[in-house]
């Protein structure tokens, strides 16, 4: 039994067939005296707990985990068609998870699905990987989700969805893009035209009513023909400029910042001049918002922060504590160059 003593042996993860070997018992006997369920005498039990203490060098998690029949691994799950501009948002939010996960004894597994396409998280599921899963888009009509439920998989989403029963932990940004256009309004900015994009993520909803809000709070005259939606390509947002400059709009506020970069390169190759002939807005920042020449104002939430408590919520969940069903986080509002009233 000296050899789990060794160096070798030391940097080796400890089964239950190295147990059952060196104990001279069945694996079965092993499982049983871990997991507490079946018939196993009280002595066997002691002499299988007492070697796991012994002989793994990180014997509480490894022990805690053949116990209770966890992995102390979480999923992330990141869309797999997200590009460079979105890739800033979830490297913020995996630092904070990863470091609340890191602070429980817990591994965070990296996967990848699309809308139409969750066979790695199939996969992993089905392969009894993690004990727990982080969704980081909401769509309105979610396969994952649907996926997650009937396996009775632990789940928290981070963003928002109409099902109330579902954890979930978002940035407030309904709240916060309507007092960015109250902003606006009440600085003397009555003209303003919205870009937004695909309307199947539920984030881009939330800050279309924001903007619908503001108008309604200020009882502003609210037109319809100011708004662009599924401008998901250079393209569409740049005919969606020209039309907002036909109407003489004042201001441009974009739903993101990959829209928001379109709009001010656009401006550039039209020699308008921000703020001096149209303003900018964007409802999501970025150090490339940041760093532009003007600089965008902006609302700008903590990424990192939003990952570390959704993190957070769901290894209470995993653990059987109570966790409150929403969680919304606060914003700010960057008051930059690109908006000469403020």
């Amino acid at each position: 039994m000296d050899v789990f003593h060794n160096e070798k042996a030391l940097n080796k993860r400890l089964t239950i067939t190295d147990v059952a070997q060196a104990l001279g018992i069945s694996k079965t006997t092993v499982s049983r005296a871990i997991s507490g369920k079946g018939r196993v005498g009280e002595d066997t039990r002691h002499r299988v707990l007492k070697f796991i203490e012994e002989n793994d060098y990180k014997p509480n998690v490894i022990a805690k985990g053949l116990a209770q029949q966890r992995t102390y691994n979480i999923a992330l799950i990141i869309p797999g068609d997200c590009n460079l501009v979105d890739m800033p948002f979830f490297q913020n939010s995996m630092q904070g998870i990863c470091q609340e996960a890191s602070d429980k004894d817990y591994d965070v597994m990296l996967v990848t699905i699309t809308q139409n396409d969750y066979s790695n998280l199939e996969r992993m599921i089905s392969n009894n990987k993690v004990d727990g899963v982080i969704l980081s888009r909401s769509l309105v009509k979610d396969r994952a989700i649907d996926y997650l439920e009937k396996q009775n998989m632990p789940f928290v989403l981070m963003g928002t969805s109409l099902d109330k029963d579902i954890l979930q932990v978002d940035n407030d940004h309904q709240t916060g893009c309507c007092k960015m256009v109250e902003k606006l309004i009440n600085n003397g900015i009555c003209k303003i035209g919205l870009i937004g994009g695909n309307s199947a993520f539920v984030v881009n909803r939330l800050r279309l009513q924001g903007y619908k809000d503001a108008f309604k709070a200020s009882q502003n005259l609210f037109d319809e023909r100011l708004i662009f939606n599924e401008c998901t390509t250079r393209e569409k947002v740049e005919k969606a400029v020209k039309k907002l400059m036909d109407k003489e709009v004042e201001c441009i506020v974009c739903m993101d910042d990959e829209i928001c970069m379109s709009v001010l390169q656009f401006a550039t190759k039209l020699r308008m001049s921000i703020p001096q002939n149209i303003q900018v807005v964007s409802f999501y920042d970025s150090s490339l918002l940041m760093n532009n020449k003007p600089a965008v104002t902006s609302l700008v939430f903590d990424d990192r922060q939003l990952g570390k408590y959704t993190c957070s919520v769901l290894l209470k969940h995993i653990h059987g504590e109570e966790v409150r069903k929403k969680t919304l986080l606060g914003y700010e509002i960057a008051l930059r160059e690109s908006t000469k009233t403020f």
